[in-house]
Formats: structure tokens, C-alpha cells, sequence
């Protein structure tokens, strides 16, 4: 249920336009919604209050699930909300969402569809999260973190390709690291691009390893130890391609900063 609708609610119930009784009738199904889909039993329970509690609403991972399933899932959270977000969904579930939802937002790259409703058009949060990658093979983990952000009503700026084996591309970019809040570094290999700017700025770093990289590289293994033994302290580390997990965060971060200047 949208804020604004449980606001109007419990304004009808202060002014006696309707009864606790009533009010309750209309929250007993929330915050949890089943959803069935091709016949099956429930297939997803969908928590229509995390917004509420966490600052940030479910998201639908389409791994794993049909297409049906995917689009009946999609289709309460945009009648609930007027938005939704998939992520991790292949070229057939991305497809039938955009058949069923013509105005939904399809990155390919990031291998996201977003539905954004009139409340997600515009940043909610002041500060500007900055997503670095050291090549442009890790662009498409970096794509899932930006598009994630900004349906979480994050200001997004990219920055692509400013690897350690051209650090003055890096060096070139000090107005960007300068003016971020959040700054979500995406790197494969030998994962050293986020020590390199957890040394030069004092705010939070997220580290994303990729699975970008030579044998030795095991799939994105090399990058992730590399960012947990980092020397500089106090960057974050997330798992191996998880773009979502860290704009999940950095939105968490943000979320503080907003509240600050409230």
C-alpha cells in the first residue's frame, strides 16, 4: 500500500469518515500479497510495505522464475505501486514485460525493467551517487547498480573505464570523485581500482567485483579478495556481480544524508 494511501486512511479514521473497523478491513492484506500465476499454487508473497519500513520497495529477481510468473508478480506491484523493478531478467522475460507494461524502461545492458511511477521520476535523495568502473567490461554489473539507484530515487553519474592500468584517467576525474556522496566502484581482474579511490575521498566506497577476467581471475574470486583485503580503509565489499546489492547500499547511505538535512 502507497504512503499516501495509508496517510488518507488514517485521516479518514481521525476526522470519522470511516470507521478502525473499515480501516482495518483494508490493511488486513498487507503488507503481504499472494500471487499465483499458470494455474500453480502461490508462487511469490509480495511485501508491499518494505518502502515503508526500509526506504526502498521489493524488486523482482526474474532468475529462476517464468516469464508468467515474472509478469503476474510485476503486474500487483504496479497496480500496488505504479512501479516495479526487475533485474537479472533474460531477453524473453524482458520482452514479454515490455508487451505487458509498453512504458516500462528496458536496459539491456543491465538486464533491468523498470516500470517508474510518477513518484520515482525525480530524485527523492540530495546526494549524488557515483559509479566508477575500471573497464568498460564491467559496464553491464555497473548498469544494474545505476538503474537500481535511480529507481530508488538516487541522482546517478557515471564514470566508465578509469582502471588502474591508466590511473591518470582516474586522476583526471577529481571534480566527479570530489562531488559524490556515495561512490560505487565496479572492477574485475585484480580488483585494485577501489583501494585506489578509498584513498582519495572521505566518502562511503562500495566495491563491486566482476567476474571480468583471465583464468586466474576464477570468475570474479581474485577481484573480490582483493577488495576485502584492501588497504584502504573502510571500503565496503559486496558480492561478485551484485551492481544491485550496491546501490542497495549506497541508497541506504543516502537515505541517512537525506534525513540529516530534513
Amino acid at each position: 500500500m502507497k504512503r499516501d494511501r495509508i496517510l488518507d486512511l488514517l485521516h479518514a479514521v481521525a476526522q470519522g469518515t470511516a470507521s478502525p473497523s473499515a480501516a482495518l478491513d483494508q490493511l488486513a492484506w498487507h503488507p503481504v500479497e499472494p500471487v499465483t500465476a499458470g494455474g500453480q499454487p502461490v508462487v511469490a508473497r509480495i511485501d508491499h510495505h518494505r518502502s515503508l519500513r526500509v526506504g526502498f520497495p521489493e524488486v523482482v529477481l526474474c532468475e529462476g522464475k517464468t516469464c508468467e510468473q515474472v509478469v503476474a508478480i510485476c503486474a500487483r506491484l504496479a497496480a500496488e505501486h505504479d512501479a516495479f523493478l526487475a533485474t537479472r531478467a533474460d531477453e524473453p522475460t524482458r520482452a514479454a514485460l515490455l508487451a505487458a507494461f509498453p512504458d516500462s524502461n528496458v536496459n539491456d545492458l543491465a538486464r533491468t525493467v523498470w516500470l517508474a511511477g510518477p513518484a520515482a521520476r525525480e530524485p527523492k535523495h540530495t546526494g549524488v551517487i557515483l559509479i566508477a568502473t575500471a573497464g568498460t567490461a564491467d559496464i553491464p554489473v555497473a548498469e544494474e547498480a545505476a538503474v537500481t539507484a535511480r529507481a530508488f530515487g538516487n541522482p546517478v553519474e557515471l564514470l566508465y573505464d578509469v582502471g588502474v592500468a591508466g590511473i591518470h584517467r582516474l586522476l583526471g576525474e577529481a571534480d566527479a570523485l570530489a562531488s559524490a556522496s556515495v561512490i560505487i566502484v565496479v572492477a574485475g581482474m585484480e580488483g585494485a581500482l577501489p583501494s585506489v579511490v578509498g584513498g582519495l575521498v572521505a566518502v562511503p566506497v562500495i566495491a563491486v567485483p566482476t567476474s571480468v577476467g583471465y583464468g586466474a581471475a576464477f570468475g570474479g574470486l581474485a577481484a573480490l579478495l582483493a577488495m576485502l583485503n584492501s588497504c584502504a580503509s573502510g571500503v565496503t565489499v559486496v558480492n561478485i556481480d551484485n551492481g544491485f546489492g550496491a546501490a542497495c547500499a549506497a541508497t541506504r547511505i543516502n537515505q541517512l544524508r537525506s534525513r540529516a538535512s530534513d
